[in-house]
């Protein structure tokens, strides 16, 4: 996050890079930030496996999802709650997922956002009769273990749980119950 795109402003690349270097974990990386071509090389060369753009901060996705790939890495669009899930079909030849925001980006702690289903099971129906049944949808934002549900259900295959999990009393419960649905 950068303060434009979105509020709030998170951690760059050095903080990614300094994780890197003590695990092997899969990175997907969520560029909430305006003009993400300037973003994607250093992350690119600081550990990331997976760059996410935003379809509505470039002039040009395409070229951004061209730079993620022709560094080796998986890539993906996310879609704001406004946007209309259409708008992310042109890039799909591109893309290893998408994600479909499920709260207005950039704050922790917001109800998730049920009529967003819709989009998700458009985008699956959409991927599945066009070529592109592989393709992960991934959630975003109030994803919780009874929100997670309504989800997999809709045809997401990929949940991020922030507040969900982290302000859980019983993380190891809630990463659990999560990895079951």
């Amino acid at each position: 996050m950068d303060g434009h795109f979105v509020e709030q402003i998170t951690y760059g690349s050095p903080v990614l890079r300094s994780i890197d270097k003590v695990t092997d974990k899969f990175m997907d990386v969520h560029l909430m930030v305006d003009n993400p071509e300037r973003q994607i090389p250093l992350f690119a060369r600081s550990g990331a496996d997976l760059i996410d753009v935003h379809i509505e901060s470039s002039k040009d996705v395409f070229g951004c999802l061209e730079e993620i790939r022709a560094f080796g890495l998986k890539s993906a669009v996310a879609v704001k709650p406004n946007t209309p899930i259409e708008e992310a079909y042109k890039y799909l030849p591109l893309c290893d997922m998408v994600l479909v925001m499920t709260v207005e980006p950039g704050y922790g702690g917001q109800s998730f956002m049920t009529e967003m289903m819709t989009k998700v099971r458009k985008l699956r129906d959409y991927a599945d009769k066009n070529g592109f049944a592989d393709l992960d949808i991934q959630v975003d934002g109030g994803v919780n273990t009874r929100t997670a549900k309504i989800a997999r259900n809709a045809g997401a295959n990929v949940l991020v749980a922030g507040t969900g999990l982290f302000g859980a009393a019983d993380m190891n419960a809630v990463c659990s119950a999560l990895k079951g649905i």
